[in-house]
């Protein structure tokens, strides 16, 4: 994309080969991340299938949640506030189902986002018969961590996973802000008071149609029986076998409308629960410990195209770019010529370049190196990671 604008025609392959050097040095020290949160996740690591021999080794200090932090702030993901997990849980599913979290299951929660948009999407009425418009909040990208308290008794209807004390950590994309309460694990499907009217109101029809057509005889011996065993009527009920026969009809009209009903309910929660898993089949892109290696590996190109950014534009400009006058002349680049408005992190960016040597401050303006140097520079950088430190 950089080489597209053609400044650098003379040097597009040095700009290459310096490209490449600079995503292998953040190759390289990402690796060292995965490797701190490889041993920071091993004993919460659900999934392991290994033995994890005690050395006698002092544990390490920082927490795997710290690192987890740490490593989706470089792939420029932002907490999901308390607020605007509030706001999600009471505004309606775009899947027409009415789901319940317990969060006092968890002794810890953190959900974290990449990509907030407003979207607009069809969704069908009145039994598919109109359609309406609905604008929504969406994330491209949302990370979950989530503890189980080790307290935690589970029931015959939780999930497998939800153990006490159980660590699990998600990975979804394209996320309605609405829907986010299906992204955890005790998440319980309930009915919307439409479609308990759905049942209700034609289970009482047909139960009145039950009532008169089918338990009217029945209901009648036995209220006769009744009313003579407790002396409110004084002429005795005949029971003979066309009464029994009455009464066991009665009783299985009766047994066979509720177990109808029964049915009807189950099957329609069954639906929404089908609906839910086969939603978040299409939305999981990763679990436990392949989500930070998916991670490590977004924030590894979100820093190499920072800093290959920020490096290109002080290259190719005439004079020092102050601070600002850098970020919004990048920002103004990807809005023309690609019709996209991106919020630059620009000091970030120029973070990354100062501590590799790549970009010189004075006076609150900032030059690049040339190519070659810069080159050089990182050439000498990669050795020196090879080098023991005692010598």
């Amino acid at each position: 994309m950089c080489l597209q604008r053609n400044s650098l025609s003379a040097e597009a392959d040095n700009f290459r080969q310096l490209s490449y050097m600079l995503g292998q040095i953040f190759h390289f020290e990402f690796h060292q991340v995965i490797e701190a949160l490889k041993n920071a996740y091993t004993d919460l690591d659900p999934d392991s299938d290994m033995r994890n021999p005690d050395l006698g080794e002092a544990r390490q200090t920082e927490s795997f949640v710290q690192l987890l932090d740490g490593l989706l702030e470089k792939a420029n993901y932002e907490r999901v506030t308390e607020s605007e997990l509030n706001q999600a849980l009471v505004e309606s599913s775009l899947f027409k189902i009415r789901l319940h979290v317990d969060f006092d299951d968890f002794s810890e929660v953190s959900l974290f986002a990449r990509g907030v948009s407003l979207r607009k999407e069809e969704l069908p009425t009145w039994f598919g018969l109109r359609s309406k418009t609905v604008e929504f909040t969406n994330y491209d990208r949302v990370v979950v961590y989530i503890r189980i308290r080790d307290d935690y008794r589970h029931s015959k209807q939780d999930f497998a996973s939800c153990r006490a004390g159980a660590t699990l950590l998600k990975l979804f994309r394209n996320v309605p802000r609405a829907d986010l309460e299906m992204l955890f694990p005790n998440t319980r499907v309930r009915m919307r008071l439409l479609d308990k009217l759905l049942i209700g109101v034609p289970a009482l029809v047909s139960g009145g149609i039950v009532l008169t057509t089918k338990l009217g005889a029945s209901l009648v011996l036995l209220g006769s029986l009744l009313g003579y065993w407790l002396g409110v009527s004084k002429q005795p009920a005949e029971l003979n076998q066309a009464g029994i026969m009455v009464l066991l009809a009665g009783v299985a009209a009766l047994g066979g409308y509720l177990w109808k009903q029964f049915n009807n309910f189950k099957n329609r929660k069954l639906r929404f629960m089908q609906a839910l898993t086969q939603n978040l089949y299409f939305k999981n892109l990763d679990n436990n410990a392949g989500v930070f290696h998916r991670l490590a590996n977004d924030a590894e190109e979100e820093e190499s195209k920072e800093a290959i950014l920020a490096y290109y534009f002080l290259l190719t400009s005439e004079d020092p770019l102050s601070r600002a006058e850098l970020d919004r002349a990048i920002e103004s680049w990807f809005e023309s010529s690609w019709q996209c408005a991106v919020d630059f992190e620009i000091d970030d960016a120029l973070h990354k370049l100062l501590t590799l040597g790549l970009v010189t401050e004075s006076g609150g303006r900032f030059s690049a190196l040339s190519i070659d140097d810069g080159i050089r520079l990182l050439d000498q950088r990669w050795d020196n990671y090879f080098v023991p430190e005692s010598s």
